[in-house]
């Protein structure tokens, strides 16, 4: 009988919704969800797992009447609530500069950008064949939708054209930028130079160096996609969401780019599938041959 009351209740809940009521609850169901996105992207799941133990310490402390912890778990959580916007700094303002960039300005510039994004993979591919073959190390990341302003303060800004040329004269040993990365932003070179942050994964093989651990990196506090090519063995790596992809030749690179960086629109679960099904496709071409 208590399940059938609440079942009612719940009806006669939903029966008395109107529009406005639907509206607001999916706009908070979309905040929840894009918090959580953000959450496990970053390096915050931790920080998260202890906010939801405070939070239900204070309940419970509230519920069995445990005065003194009650008092303190509020205290503490008030002054969390300034502790976590400073934790979450970077996250935030990314946020908010994509809800500024997000107007009409976006929709009349994305034909523009697509072009000079299709390019800039023909180029980088065909310069990391190059690069490859002549055992040149090289890293290069494109930018999606997480900014990557403070990576590009510890490089040069340059804001140039993207072509093969030009990055295998970036990437030259003797070239004053080739010891960094190349960030790619909307098809142009936006920096150059530039440091990463190196992965915190203790499972990576021992084969990979430094640089690869950059690439590995900057995909695990980002959205953004790295293309490493080793300078000991001229291999070319591909690393997205934490994951990277060794061995490619440059057809299976730019298949690989155009996969990730030409669907920006899906949601970053159907990104990933799509790229294990371009993995399993190239796996699969190689057991023909």
């Amino acid at each position: 009988m208590a399940l059938i009351e609440y079942f009612l209740k719940f009806f006669r809940y939903i029966s008395m919704m109107g529009v406005m009521d639907v509206v607001d609850v999916l706009i908070t169901a979309f905040i929840i969800y894009k918090l959580i996105a953000i959450i496990r992207r970053t390096s915050s799941s931790g920080v998260a797992r202890g906010i939801i133990v405070l939070l239900v310490a204070l309940w419970l402390s509230g519920l069995l009447k445990l005065h003194v912890i009650n008092f303190a778990l509020r205290k503490a959580v008030e002054i969390g609530l300034i502790a976590l916007v400073v934790l979450f700094q970077p996250e935030l303002r990314r946020f908010l500069e994509r809800v500024g960039r997000s107007g009409l300005s976006t929709f009349l510039g994305k034909q523009v950008q697509i072009r000079e994004l299709d390019s800039a993979i023909t180029q980088t591919a065909l310069a990391c064949g190059d690069m490859s073959k002549a055992r040149t190390g090289a890293l290069i990341v494109f930018e999606r939708v997480d900014r990557l302003d403070d990576q590009m303060r510890t490089g040069t800004v340059l804001d140039a054209g993207v072509s093969a040329e030009l990055l295998k004269n970036i990437f030259f040993n003797k070239a004053p930028l080739h010891d960094g990365a190349v960030i790619m932003r909307d098809g142009r070179i936006a920096a150059a130079g530039c440091m990463l942050p190196l992965s915190g994964n203790t499972n990576l093989s021992r084969e990979l160096g430094m640089r690869h651990r950059a690439g590995i990196g900057m995909t695990e506090c980002t959205d953004a996609v790295s293309i490493i090519v080793s300078e000991e063995t001229g291999t070319i790596s591909f690393a997205v969401n934490g994951m990277i992809k060794r061995h490619l030749t440059p057809e299976m690179l730019e298949e690989m780019l155009r996969t990730e960086l030409l669907n920006e629109e899906d949601e970053p679960m159907t990104r990933r599938e799509r790229l294990m099904q371009t993995m399993k496709a190239i796996k699969e071409k190689r057991h023909e041959k």
